[in-house]
């Protein structure tokens, strides 16, 4: 199997993406996070802040949709990483989700590897990203994909739920660099 078609965001893609995000939280926060509020998640509300922010902001923020035998399969955003309000040097992988029944077909890899391609080419020097420390298997995803726990975690709740993040980073050498 070929890998898949990774591409930018387009406006008709924005219910489809919503669908994965919000399918991709239910699954992958199961037993993670309060089962009501993942059941109270909506894909039309989600769509309609995609739909809203779609053409916003200064193009630093990129989103990428994987498509498959032309059906969208899943979506990563990222951009400058945010210290608070401030965008630093680095970049940020903002989100990564894939279609649950699609798990284990290499669409996440091919998002991230895209994602790394792409902030390495605009020249910085890592990226980072945020997952929920109990988050095992995302976890392994990320360090099978070079990333490394830096030692950095926040607190996040959830309907009274700790369920804190931790940080993760990777060096992006510059591309003539080894």
């Amino acid at each position: 199997m070929t890998g898949p078609h990774i591409r930018e965001l387009a406006l008709a893609d924005c219910d489809r993406v919503a669908e994965i995000r919000v399918r991709g939280w239910q699954s992958a926060y199961r037993g993670l996070m309060p089962q009501a509020y993942l059941d109270a998640l909506s894909v039309a509300q989600d769509a309609a802040r995609h739909r809203a922010r779609f053409g916003q902001g200064d193009g630093t923020v990129v989103n990428l949709v994987a498509e498959r035998a032309g059906e969208i399969v899943g979506w990563a955003c990222h951009g400058p990483y945010r210290d608070g309000e401030v965008r630093t040097a680095d970049a940020e992988l903002y989100a990564i989700y894939v279609h649950p029944e699609r798990y284990g077909e290499g669409i996440g890899q091919a998002l991230l590897e895209e994602s790394v391609r792409r902030c390495r080419a605009s020249g910085h020097p890592r990226m980072m990203l945020w997952v929920l420390r109990d988050n095992t298997p995302a976890r392994r995803f990320y360090e099978r994909a070079g990333f490394t726990a830096d030692g950095v975690e926040e607190p996040f709740e959830v309907e009274g739920v700790e369920v804190p993040e931790v940080r993760y980073a990777r060096e992006l050498p510059h591309p003539r660099q080894p």
